[in-house]
């Protein structure tokens, strides 16, 4: 005679379904979507002393989260990410209950009448992470999410060149520096702070910032701190972790010029209405024709077998008549990134970048020129 025996219960997990589920979200972001290791696209659960652990990671960047629940045994397992946010989100009752047995490869996910048993993977084959246990010294949020918005549009996609895809981010004293760019603009931003910031001084991956961005939402602060080759951001129970860039970043103060043969001075509101209406004539590449002259600017674009578009705008200007043409896309992202009423085009000839400046943001967006034809 033979007796069925249970196999042992390694852990139990009973929590509030939307508790879970905005973990869950928050975490499953950094989860890879492209990696043909198949345990990076999942999110490592962790049951601890009344709280479950969810973890995600693309060896990159990694989000950790903490949701307050009721905890049997002691374990973790890696359940495939999209999959569970997808089905807790859908789940009929407002408590849900994993459990994981022990020598199974199985989670099964309870909800009111609902259960559904998921193929899991082994914790031990999940990538270490980095620790979240550092010292750190906590940031204004708005004055990270105003530095890190303002240049970010600037930084590279090309992931040929690695160290393009960051952003430099430094402290000098009371002041937060960041600095992005992808050889074709240049976008630099200085922003004072209340006290003197960590000493950091490192690339940073452009997407693990955009993500610290939204993370921090409403709150008011943001903790930072280093452990080894990482840096460490923390908002409230989430903990974003990235490993720095190695390379060396571009000068970025030798590229901005010294001095500039033309100035204007242009309403902004109103010229990113005009870029905006040019560039929808701007196709396959083609520039945006800007003509400076004394009291106007006129701004033009004709793509062949499309049409053109032609406007003009009164504006303030000292130098030289002037025709330079610039990409319209990055023209515009320049343009919004000023907070100004009006901002500052710096000029030097058709072949020299231009710069947007905005100096009471300590804001400076160098832009580099298209040739013009004919």
């Amino acid at each position: 005679m033979t007796t069925d025996v249970a196999p042992a219960l390694e852990l139990a997990v009973t929590c509030d379904r939307d508790a879970l589920s905005a973990g869950l979200g928050v975490v499953s972001r950094a989860a890879s979507t492209r990696s043909s290791v198949q345990v990076l696209g999942g999110v490592l659960v962790q049951g601890r002393e009344g709280v479950v652990t969810l973890a995600a990671t693309d060896l990159e960047v990694s989000l950790r989260a903490r949701v307050a629940a009721a905890v049997e045994g002691e374990g973790e397992v890696v359940v495939p990410g999209k999959l569970l946010a997808d089905l807790v989100r859908l789940l009929p009752e407002p408590m849900v209950v994993l459990t994981h047995d022990a020598g199974s490869g199985i989670v099964t996910v309870r909800s009111g009448s609902h259960t559904s048993r998921l193929s899991v993977f082994a914790a031990e084959d999940f990538p270490r992470l980095p620790e979240t246990e550092v010292a750190a010294q906590t940031i204004s949020t708005r004055a990270l999410l105003e530095t890190v918005e303002k240049v970010s549009r600037a930084a590279s996609r090309d992931e040929s060149r690695p160290v393009l895809t960051g952003i430099l981010v430094r402290f000098e004293d009371s002041r937060l520096v960041m600095a992005a760019t992808d050889s074709y603009r240049l976008a630099v931003k200085e922003t004072p702070l209340a006290e003197a910031g960590p000493a950091l001084d490192a690339i940073i991956p452009a997407r693990a910032l955009q993500e610290v961005v939204r993370l921090a939402g409403a709150a008011e602060e943001v903790r930072l701190g280093v452990h080894e080759n990482h840096v460490v951001f923390g908002v409230g129970d989430v903990w974003l972790t990235s490993r720095r860039i190695d390379g060396q970043f571009p000068n970025y103060r030798q590229l901005l010029p010294e001095s500039f043969e033309a100035e204007a001075i242009i309403p902004r509101s109103a010229m990113l209405e005009v870029v905006r209406r040019a560039a929808v004539l701007a196709q396959r590449s083609t520039p945006l024709r800007l003509r400076f002259s004394e009291g106007e600017l006129a701004v033009s674009a004709q793509t062949q077998d499309v049409g053109e578009a032609h406007e003009t705008l009164a504006i303030e200007y000292s130098g030289e008549p002037l025709e330079i043409g610039f990409n319209p896309d990055f023209l515009r992202e320049g343009l919004e990134a000023v907070g100004t009423e009006n901002v500052q085009l710096k000029l030097i000839n058709p072949l020299r970048p231009g710069l947007i400046a905005s100096p009471d943001e300590g804001f400076w967006y160098l832009i580099m020129p298209i040739r013009l034809a004919g």
